[in-house]
């Protein structure tokens, strides 16, 4: 039997609990999930793509099943044809989100028919996350712990020190 395989493609900068929650759920679907970490053109890093797939590899390590972390800067179709995908799983947390995603869906689909997107709503607690607003709440000087795993916080926290706060 051929093994199911799913991508689950993103910046991860950093890795939030939203996203965990997805990883979790997203692996119990697939006999294989593939964590696709990427870079972003119109997003400036806190962090290297080195220093993120490090991050999720450590927070992933304790969940089980088959899950591996890898880095592409291609099309994610492209990267999921290589990785043998047969899903893209994609975390949704309000309509915004899904307007977005439907789109992207849609295009990827006309790229590659032979690779399904599949939807996971985020979590009620967890829907407000988003990576964007954790850095800016970081560099605010605010408190993230409800947002990200502890261990992420305190590299959020040194990276903010190293580059400096904003505001007074």
């Amino acid at each position: 039997m051929t093994a199911r395989i799913g991508v689950y493609p993103g910046t991860f900068d950093p890795v939030t609990l939203g996203h965990m929650d997805i990883i979790r759920r997203g692996a119990k679907l697939v006999d294989r999930l593939v964590i696709g970490v990427t870079t972003n053109p119109s997003k400036s890093p806190m962090f290297t793509i080195e220093e993120r797939m490090a991050t999720v590899r450590r927070e992933v390590a304790g969940i089980g099943g088959d899950i591996e972390v890898v880095a592409f800067d291609s099309l994610l179709m492209d990267f999921a044809e290589r990785q043998g995908a047969k899903v893209i799983v994609r975390g949704l947390r309000a309509v915004a989100d899904f307007e977005y995603e439907y789109q992207m869906a849609g295009m990827n689909q006309q790229i590659n028919p032979r690779v399904e997107t599949v939807f996971l709503m985020a979590d009620v607690a967890l829907q407000p996350i988003a990576s964007r607003l954790v850095k800016e709440i970081a560099l605010y000087g605010g408190n993230i712990a409800k947002f990200v795993p502890e261990a992420v916080r305190e590299e959020v926290v040194a990276r903010v020190e190293k580059i400096g706060r904003k505001g007074s």
